[in-house]
C-alpha cells in the first residue's frame, strides 16, 4: 500500500498521569491508539519512531530557566507543585521532550521523503508553553519548537500555524510575536481560559501583522467556522504563501467536550480538514502537519481525530465549499484589524 500520511504511535506517551481525574490524561490517547488498530488506520499510515528532543532542541524556543524548572518540579511530591492545571510527574519532563522530538522527526519526514502530509498523535500538548512558563496542561511548546527546527534545518521562512483549538495559543503567540517567519493564525472561544488573543493583538516589530486572532463567542459551529476557513483562513494562505502549515488541532470546541462552548460536530473537524488539505495543495506543496492539542470528550475526541485522518489519507481533497454565515461575517467586519484585512485579506 503506497502509505503518504505519516505519524508518531508510542505508549511512552502515556507515562505522563496524574493519579487524580485531570481532563488531560493518557486516556486519550489510549481510546485512539486502539481506534487505530482496530479500524486498520495502524496500516495505511507511515509509522516514524519517536525520538526525545534535546535540551538544545528545547531551549531553541524555551528558556534555559524554564527547562531547569521543569526538571526540579517533576521531582516535587506535590504533582501540582508549578502550576495548578499543569501536572508535572516524574517522567513528565521525558514524555513532554519526546512529544517535542518526535514532532520533528514527523517535520523531517515531510521535508525530506515523498510525504507531504503528517498528524502527530502526541501529548502532552503545547500551545500554552511559552518561552519561560508553561500552563494550561502544556509543558513545551510542540509546534513552535518544530516550527524553529523547520527554520533552522531547512532554512524556512514562511511558516503558516493555524490554531482552531478552543483555546487561544497563548505560547505560540508569545515566542513568534515578533518574527515575520511564522505567522500565527488562531480561531478560538473569545474570553476563557488563557483570556488573550485579542483580535488587536497583531504581532509587533517584524511580526506586525504577522498575529491574526480570530475570537468567536459561544455556540459558533460548523457553519460559522466554514465561514472563516472560506473568507479568511483561504486568504491568508493564499497572501502569505507558507512553505508548510503546521496544525495545532485541538478538539475541544466539539460540541460534547466539556471544557467549551463552541458546538463543532465531527463533520465540522472533517470540513476544516478538507480545506486546509486543499489549501495545502495548491499553496504550499501539499505540506501539511496536525499536531494534536486538546480534546477532552474521549469518544468525541476520536470521532473528530478519525475524520480529520480519512481527509488526510484520500488521493486527493474533495472539492472544497463553504458556507455563508452572517454571524462569522459580522464579527470578522467588526473585530479583524484593517491593517490584517489590507495586508492579507483578498477583495
Amino acid at each position: 500500500m503506497d502509505k503518504h500520511v505519516a505519524t508518531v504511535i508510542d505508549k511512552k506517551f502515556f507515562w505522563h498521569k496524574a493519579l487524580d481525574n485531570s481532563k488531560e490524561c493518557p486516556e486519550r490517547l489510549m481510546f485512539i491508539y486502539d481506534n487505530l488498530e482496530k479500524f486498520g488506520y495502524t496500516d495505511k499510515l507511515l509509522m516514524v519512531p519517536s525520538k526525545e528532543a534535546s535540551d538544545e532542541t528545547i531551549c531553541s524556543v524555551h528558556s534555559n530557566l524554564y527547562l531547569s524548572q521543569i526538571k526540579k518540579f517533576a521531582l516535587n511530591s506535590n504533582l501540582y507543585a508549578y502550576d495548578k492545571d499543569t501536572y508535572l510527574s516524574e517522567d513528565s519532563p521525558f514524555v513532554a521532550k519526546l512529544a517535542a522530538g518526535s514532532c520533528c522527526a514527523l517535520a523531517d519526514t515531510i521535508m525530506q521523503e515523498s510525504i507531504q502530509k503528517a498528524f502527530a498523535l502526541v501529548r502532552p500538548p503545547g500551545h500554552h508553553a511559552e518561552m519561560g512558563r508553561g500552563s494550561g496542561f502544556c509543558i513545551f511548546n510542540n509546534v513552535a519548537i518544530t516550527a524553529n527546527h523547520l527554520i533552522g534545518k531547512y532554512d524556512l521562512n514562511r511558516i503558516l500555524i493555524v490554531d482552531f483549538d478552543v483555546h487561544h495559543c497563548n505560547g505560540t503567540q508569545d515566542i513568534f510575536y515578533d518574527s515575520s517567519k511564522v505567522l500565527v493564525l488562531s480561531v478560538h472561544q473569545a474570553d476563557i481560559y488563557p483570556f488573550t488573543g485579542k483580535s488587536e493583538e497583531i504581532g509587533t516589530g517584524e511580526g506586525k501583522g504577522y498575529n491574526i486572532n480570530i475570537p468567536v463567542p459561544s455556540q459558533f459551529g460548523d457553519i460559522e467556522y466554514s465561514y472563516i476557513f472560506g473568507n479568511v483562513v483561504q486568504d491568508v494562505v493564499q497572501s502569505y504563501l507558507p512553505q508548510v502549515i503546521i496544525v495545532s488541532a485541538g478538539f475541544d470546541g466539539h460540541v460534547d467536550d466539556p471544557i467549551s462552548k463552541i458546538n463543532l460536530s465531527a463533520r465540522g473537524y472533517g470540513l476544516i480538514a478538507n480545506a486546509l488539505r486543499s489549501f495545502a495543495d495548491k499553496y504550499c506543496d501539499g505540506k501539511l502537519f496536525y499536531v494534536l492539542e486538546g480534546g477532552y470528550n474521549i469518544p468525541s475526541l476520536w470521532s473528530s481525530v478519525k475524520v480529520s485522518l480519512d481527509m488526510l489519507l484520500k488521493d486527493k481533497p474533495d472539492e472544497a465549499s463553504f458556507s455563508y454565515s452572517q454571524r462569522a461575517k459580522n464579527i470578522i467586519d467588526k473585530d479583524l484589524p484593517q491593517e490584517i484585512k489590507q495586508k492579507w485579506l483578498v477583495y
